[in-house]
């Protein structure tokens, strides 16, 4: 290493690859080859660059790694909230799926909010990934033209596109809508009303998928659905039971968009003496953990989210090596767990 290098390194603070090859006793390609190729140098050289890495703490380069390989090791990943049960499963999916292929991933909480998916797109496209992780289907103009640009492939999950070029990987939130509606009808309920929060796409197209069952079967009335854009939370499904009731008396079942909105509606029965589901119905959407252990037991649906996470970073991990999927859409599907709330 010249002097020049030594004098670089030590006003940085950044401890180099030449620092290293210095320390092993080897060229800098040698020691760089070590680290990135191991099974390309002897077990011995191997040794001897991994404990120059061990003792002078070396942390490698990855930019400058991406640009020697035109790849950058780095997946981005954005999901509406890092606080919901659903999305942690998947990001888990997702982690389970790129560790053996050493990727790093770059998580981003857009809030819901298409300026802050703008913002985290933006932002992580300078790092050059080698693909993203989008949570839906529906994005601002700004970014779709942004992603058309930038040429990074993607992969769209928890719901299916209609495009069959779009890489998707999820289940289809409307036929999810329409199977528990379709289900409460055949139980004999009449009078069913919808309650949604957030009013994310997805809720949205659960909701749309009640109003084709309710259309179908000739029930359809607006006066059965109270939709609010506040967060979900147990308490405000507690509070929108309320609005409904007031609203539609007559109403003798309810599909909660969501499983925390449904345990806060139960919640609220049971405050106001009202025996679920003998007098009221209540069916949410998800299957979280605690549903299953309601009293009564939540009926809900479904959604295979780890394996939403851990296929979709399959296929983009496929795509970013070349290979040609077997399919761009992978259906998992839902599952209708039917309990005693219902």
């Amino acid at each position: 290493m010249t002097k020049t290098q030594a004098g670089k390194s030590r006003a940085s603070g950044r401890i180099t690859l030449a620092m290293v090859a210095d320390r092993a006793g080897v060229a800098t390609m040698t020691a760089s080859r070590a680290i990135t190729q191991p099974d390309m140098v002897s077990q011995a050289l191997r040794d001897r660059v991994e404990k120059a890495v061990d003792e002078l703490g070396y942390v490698p380069n990855r930019a400058a790694r991406a640009l020697a390989s035109s790849q950058s090791k780095v997946i981005a990943v954005l999901v509406p909230s890092l606080s919901n049960a659903v999305f942690t499963e998947v990001l888990a999916g997702i982690q389970d799926a790129l560790d053996a292929d050493d990727y790093q991933i770059l998580i981003g909480n857009t809030r819901y909010s298409d300026k802050q998916e703008e913002k985290l797109i933006g932002t992580y496209l300078q790092s050059n990934p080698d693909g993203m992780l989008l949570s839906g289907l529906t994005h601002s103009p700004r970014v779709q033209q942004i992603l058309t640009t930038s040429r990074v492939p993607v992969v769209s999950m928890m719901d299916m596109s209609t495009d069959p070029d779009k890489l998707t990987v999820g289940f289809s939130q409307f036929q999810a809508g329409h199977a528990m509606t379709r289900y409460l009808l055949d139980k004999g309920h009449k009078r069913i009303g919808f309650i949604g929060a957030q009013l994310d796409e997805r809720t949205l197209r659960r909701a749309e998928g009640y109003r084709k069952a309710m259309q179908e079967a000739g029930l359809a009335d607006p006066k059965l659905e109270v939709m609010v854009g506040e967060p979900s939370t147990i308490a405000l499904g507690a509070e929108l039971l309320g609005r409904m009731l007031a609203q539609s008396p007559d109403c003798d079942a309810i599909f909660c968009c969501n499983d925390d909105l449904a345990h806060g509606a139960i919640y609220q029965c049971q405050r106001r003496g009202i025996a679920v589901p003998s007098q009221l119905a209540i069916c949410g959407f998800n299957d979280l953990p605690a549903s299953a252990w309601m009293n009564p037991s939540l009926t809900t649906i479904g959604t295979p989210r780890y394996r939403i996470g851990y296929e979709a970073a399959t296929l983009l991990r496929s795509v970013i090596k070349g290979e040609a999927p077997a399919t761009r859409q992978i259906d998992l599907g839902f599952t209708l767990m039917a309990r005693e709330s219902a």
